[in-house]
């Protein structure tokens, strides 16, 4: 996919993510890609798509069909100054690979006294909603938000995904980059040359008075249409865009909610011990006394991920936001 695209007619995420590895690899001749099915094929979802084939087999790495493997060689070229930026192929795919995740790129950099870093962006397409099965259509961000040395992050549309994604790959730190894979055909508009904001800062996408609703990844859109049904009805309601699982941006919801009184969390993951939970627990924490309500969360169940028959009726949708808006103004 050449830099053509760089125009300003709108792309889909595989477009800006494909832009933002190009343009990555010519900025730096230390950044490398490495994965399954990431070169000819151009990765299950095309996002590598003409990478290999401008850059070379060397740079554009297919690798075994063996996670572990993937992060292992990452570390072992980091600690030799290269930038890898890893493909897991499905989010459920990633569990092999979690043992060199915890132990090695997370720890190394203090293990180290700050004499090694580790600058590997590890991209994961995560959640569901595409028709697909278990490990396919799952959200383990918690694993990773979990553990201290990981940065997590999750853009939700095309401008975030190459701003976010540059960013990542030129971080020091190890970032685990989540992708919203029933995102990727959406479209939308890239300043290709605006600064990027702050990675890890959240992002007040839509002003209200009478709610704060705060989603990431693939629940931004919904909660953004949720709004547009609850301002018909007369409610106002603020929309946040975490873009950042961690570390967490809670200055900007805390400021939101102390305007509000009111806050309802939407996220795929599982309702249990999830970023939600995390985010409810410092804001009762630090604005107790704004709260005209209990902090609501609108996830995905507490069971293993559906037959895709019915995930639509296990993945929070805007009726069920909608619901969590009207129990949160009932109090």
């Amino acid at each position: 996919m050449a830099a053509h695209i760089r125009g300003p007619e709108p792309v889909s995420m595989v477009q800006a993510l494909n832009e933002a590895l190009r343009s990555s690899l010519e900025d730096d001749p230390k950044v490398l890609l490495m994965g399954e099915d990431i070169g000819a094929l151009g990765g299950v979802f095309r996002v590598t798509a003409g990478l290999a084939k401008d850059f070379g087999e060397a740079r554009v790495v297919d690798t075994p069909l063996g996670e572990a493997g993937i992060i292992g060689a990452a570390v072992g070229l980091a600690m030799r100054g290269y930038r890898p930026v890893c493909e897991i192929q499905f989010d459920g795919f990633v569990f092999p690979a979690v043992d060199q995740l915890v132990t090695q790129v997370a720890k190394l950099r203090n293990r180290s006294r700050g004499l090694l870093s580790m600058p590997i962006t590890v991209r994961i397409p995560f959640g569901g909603g595409i028709g697909a099965i278990e490990h396919h259509s799952e959200s383990p961000e918690a694993y990773f938000a979990h553990t201290p040395g990981l940065k997590v992050v999750a853009p939700s549309t095309p401008a975030d995904a190459f701003a976010m994604l540059r960013q990542a790959i030129a971080s020091d730190d190890p970032v685990i980059f989540l992708e919203p894979k029933r995102r990727y055909w959406d479209k939308g508009v890239v300043d290709w040359t605006a600064l990027a904001a702050p990675l890890h800062a959240a992002a007040v996408l839509v002003t209200g008075s009478d709610v704060t609703l705060v989603g990431y990844g693939p629940t931004v859109r919904t909660c953004l249409d949720a709004s547009v049904v609850a301002a018909q009805e007369g409610r106002s309601v603020e929309v946040i865009d975490l873009r950042s699982i961690s570390p967490l941006d809670t200055s900007t919801v805390v400021e939101s909610v102390r305007r509000t009184g009111r806050l309802v969390i939407a996220t795929e993951a599982h309702a249990s011990f999830g970023p939600a939970s995390e985010l409810a627990a410092r804001v009762q924490e630090q604005a107790f006394y704004s709260l005209e309500a209990p902090v609501l969360r609108v996830t995905g169940y507490d069971t293993p991920y559906p037959p895709s028959r019915i995930e639509e009726d296990w993945l929070p949708n805007m009726d069920r936001i909608l619901d969590a808006i009207d129990r949160s103004l009932a109090y």
